[in-house]
């Protein structure tokens, strides 16, 4: 009995005493503020965005759309708002430089060639009209059986280049070639009532003749009265209408023959 307490105790026994437990409450105490004074001073750090640009942070404030909505301030929709001024934009045919008041105009001083000119109006380098007579002429031609059309674009462009030389020659402010060929188009028109009366009979005879002389003169006599008006060639339009009426007088062959 004895020996089974001797046992007994020598198996319970330790070096564990109550300083030592204290001592290690102590030490749990210890770490478990350590670990609250980290806990605290990781609270007590600035937020990541105290370190950030005031641009950035009232950008950030300030928006107030949606995702994949940018939102628009007054500056921005003033920059904007040419895409809903359909209104104040010019027509199309003004900005192409088409203007069918001024080619009527221009048509009826052709038309009657005792009309005085409007030199203003003249002086334009509008190609619609002459184009659509040089059209016209050919078409007409065409309708007579005469495939011409090369020859009237032919004649119409080394008819330009001559008389656009002769005028620089002849004035004083000079011309450029884009009045040239609007006047000498226009004055076209009366060619083109010519190969007309072609297709209803034939010219080839003295009333054909007649006719296509009188045309040739039409057409002459009309340039000349608006290159004299538009460049302020007063007294010289006999000598601009010789040139005139050698290049119509061309135009005058294809149709007649």
């Amino acid at each position: 009995m004895s020996n089974f307490e001797q046992f007994h105790l020598d198996f319970y026994q330790s070096n564990y005493t109550i300083d030592d437990q204290e001592e290690g409450y102590n030490t749990y105490g210890s770490n478990k503020n350590l670990c609250g004074s980290r806990k605290s001073q990781t609270g007590e750090q600035p937020p990541a965005g105290a370190f950030a640009p005031s641009e950035m942070l009232l950008s950030s404030q300030s928006y107030t759309g949606q995702i994949l909505q940018p939102t628009y301030t007054p500056s921005t929709l003033s920059h904007l708002s040419y895409t809903d001024g359909f209104d104040e934009e010019p027509p199309l045919l003004e900005e192409l430089g088409i203007n069918f008041e001024h080619i009527w105009q221009k048509t009826l001083t052709v038309l009657n060639p005792m009309k005085p000119a409007d030199g203003s109006i003249m002086n334009e380098t509008d190609l619609t009209g002459p184009m659509v007579f040089c059209l016209a002429l050919g078409a007409t031609l065409l309708l007579a059986g005469k495939v011409h059309f090369g020859y009237v674009y032919g004649l119409s462009a080394i008819g330009c280049l001559a008389i656009h030389a002769l005028l620089n020659l002849m004035s004083v402010p000079g011309v450029s070639h884009g009045c040239v060929a609007s006047v000498l188009g226009y004055c076209l028109l009366p060619m083109v009532i010519l190969s007309s009366s072609a297709v209803v009979f034939s010219l080839q005879g003295i009333l054909g003749t007649l006719i296509a002389l009188l045309i040739i003169g039409w057409c002459s006599l009309s340039a000349s009265k608006i290159f004299t008006s538009a460049l302020a060639m007063e007294g010289q339009q006999l000598l601009i209408a010789y040139p005139c009426a050698l290049l119509y007088g061309l135009f005058a062959l294809l149709t007649v023959f």
